[in-house]
């Protein structure tokens, strides 16, 4: 890239250089050379926007967490609409799945980066966790309506969801919303032919 020439969305591109390298090498092999190498862009750039690694590493997380809580957020005023089961799909595989996997394999291999995503978002909005809270809360929703059997305990439900739809894409599964649709009929216990949402006769 030669200098002076302007990159519109900076942040973003390298951002999406640095997906690129923990797909393709693991985080062990991230570098400042090696995310402006994939970027395409001069050595320098990265520390042009960022104090360093880590600084352009936690604004990385923060972004992609956001976008991952960002599905699950509206998935309260959709109760008592469409089906249960559409409705969290749909919500739980908002964010692309290739970022889903990247920020996961991230705050494993860095895990003082959580710490720095929930101290900029917050508990409400901060990845994955904030996905279970919207789905325990919606759920319970559902349950008030009717839409979900009464034995029902929203939180653990929430959990084994979101637990099962993390494994599925950290191990790289081929159709991520057709088993996590299993999973979620036989934890809410719905057809997913329904799209009411109404139990099992």
């Amino acid at each position: 890239m030669p200098r002076g020439v302007a990159i519109p969305e900076v942040r973003q591109q390298l951002f999406a250089a640095v997906e690129r390298v923990i797909a393709r090498d693991g985080p062990g092999k991230l570098s400042g050379r090696s995310v402006t190498a994939e970027a395409g862009v001069a050595t320098g750039l990265l520390h042009a926007h960022f104090a360093d690694l880590d600084g352009f590493l936690a604004a990385y997380a923060v972004d992609r967490a956001f976008l991952v809580s960002a599905g699950a957020g509206a998935l309260a005023d959709r109760a008592g609409t469409g089906g249960v089961v559409e409705n969290l799909c749909d919500a739980i595989t908002a964010t692309p799945l290739h970022a889903v996997g990247t920020l996961a394999k991230l705050l494993v291999a860095r895990p003082e980066l959580a710490e720095r995503v929930h101290a900029v978002l917050g508990d409400e909005t901060a990845g994955l966790d904030a996905v279970e809270r919207s789905v325990a809360a919606y759920l319970a929703a559902e349950q008030r309506l009717g839409r979900v059997a009464a034995t029902a305990e929203p939180e653990a439900v929430a959990l084994a969801i979101v637990g099962a739809f993390h494994h599925l894409v950290l191990t790289g599964e081929a159709d991520v919303r057709a088993r996590l649709q299993s999973v979620i009929v036989a934890l809410v216990g719905y057809k997913r032919s329904n799209t009411l949402g109404r139990p099992k006769p």
